[in-house]
């Protein structure tokens, strides 16, 4: 019975020596720094990565001393399960908990997709194209098919993304940002068309955005934007045709080379407001908020020309004589006397 007893006591030391190492090497594990080979580097938890496959990539790349101790953190938190996929900004020097608590954060580091006002829906394509941050999944897709996946409900795809800049984490798919700028737009167009002003000759926000995105191509002065609205609002009211360049340039297609001749102006596409009455088909660009809220509160006046000034700036006409005199003041450079300033 002495016997039994005393190797009960020896076997209890033990086990409880054990228990001491063990936990002492854990808590030395927990107060490990990470020891990076320069001040901060980045650490990427690829979409579906668990738990187990993040632990065997930070060992081997000789950041933590031990994959068992650091899966055995996580459970003890009760975050084995808690992984955000993302690409992550890690400083040296951090400890196992804090890096843990960072790839669960969500915090990671967050690329910018920017979306421009006056381009084009394919341009806003190309540039997420060509971005390695995002994973790219509309490639080969027709408008149709792109539409159907962002959710886009339109007969075309045309100016229906909102343009700014967006943040997201790396590996975020095109469709995504995609669907955000969708989102965005479709806020920002409902905010404008619940404030606009009254009277206006649109049946709806979509022709309204139309509108706006013509206002976005004819000026880059965001000061003149109400006034470019208000003279194609009154063209509209008045059954002028819009007579508006970038509708054609749009209409056109790959076949525009930089200049717009007068062939050009008399070929009838649904998008040359030079033959088409009204306002064309779709968009033609990405338009902006600004361009939004300049076409549902255009400037009040009597003026329905404008003539660009060839210094970013617009000369604004009433009458068909004042216009064409500015035509050749400003665009041939022939001196016009009856040319009155505004």
């Amino acid at each position: 019975m002495k016997t039994i007893i005393t190797t009960l006591l020896v076997l209890a030391v033990v086990v409880g020596g054990v228990a001491l190492s063990g936990w002492s090497w854990y808590r030395g594990f927990l107060q490990q720094p990470v020891a990076l080979d320069s001040d901060r580097e980045s650490f990427v938890v690829k979409p579906g990565a668990t738990l187990r496959d993040v632990a065997h990539e930070l060992a081997d790349r000789g950041w933590i001393s031990s994959r068992f101790l650091f899966v055995m953190m996580a459970y003890e938190r009760d975050q084995q399960e808690s992984l955000k996929a993302g690409e992550y900004a890690v400083e040296n020097g951090i400890r196992p908990p804090e890096l843990l608590a960072l790839l669960t954060s969500g915090k990671s580091i967050q690329f910018p997709a920017t979306l421009i006002p006056g381009t084009t829906f394919r341009d806003a394509l190309a540039l997420i194209a060509a971005d390695p941050a995002f994973r790219h999944e509309l490639e080969g897709l027709s408008d149709s098919e792109i539409m159907a996946r962002v959710g886009i409900e339109a007969e075309h795809p045309e100016g229906m993304l909102f343009p700014d800049t967006y943040l997201f984490g790396r590996g975020t798919t095109d469709i995504e940002i995609l669907k955000r700028a969708h989102r965005q737009l479709q806020d920002v167009l409902a905010e404008e068309w619940e404030a606009r002003a009254p009277g206006l000759p649109y049946r709806n926000p979509y022709e309204a955005l139309i509108m706006a995105s013509i206002v976005e191509k004819e000026t880059g002065l965001a000061s003149e934007r109400p006034a470019i609205a208000g003279v194609f609002v009154r063209r509209l009211e008045q059954g002028m045709r819009l007579q508006t360049d970038p509708t054609v340039i749009y209409g056109m297609g790959d076949a525009y080379d930089g200049n717009i001749r007068r062939a050009d102006l008399q070929r009838p596409t649904p998008y040359n407001t030079y033959v088409i009455d009204g306002l064309p088909p779709t968009p033609i660009a990405l338009a902006g908020r600004e361009a939004i809220h300049a076409a549902l509160h255009p400037a009040d006046g009597e003026t329905l020309y404008f003539v660009s000034r060839g210094d970013g700036s617009h000369h604004f006409s009433v009458s068909l004589d004042e216009h064409n005199c500015a035509v050749r003041h400003y665009q041939l450079n022939q001196p016009c006397a009856a040319l009155v300033e505004q």
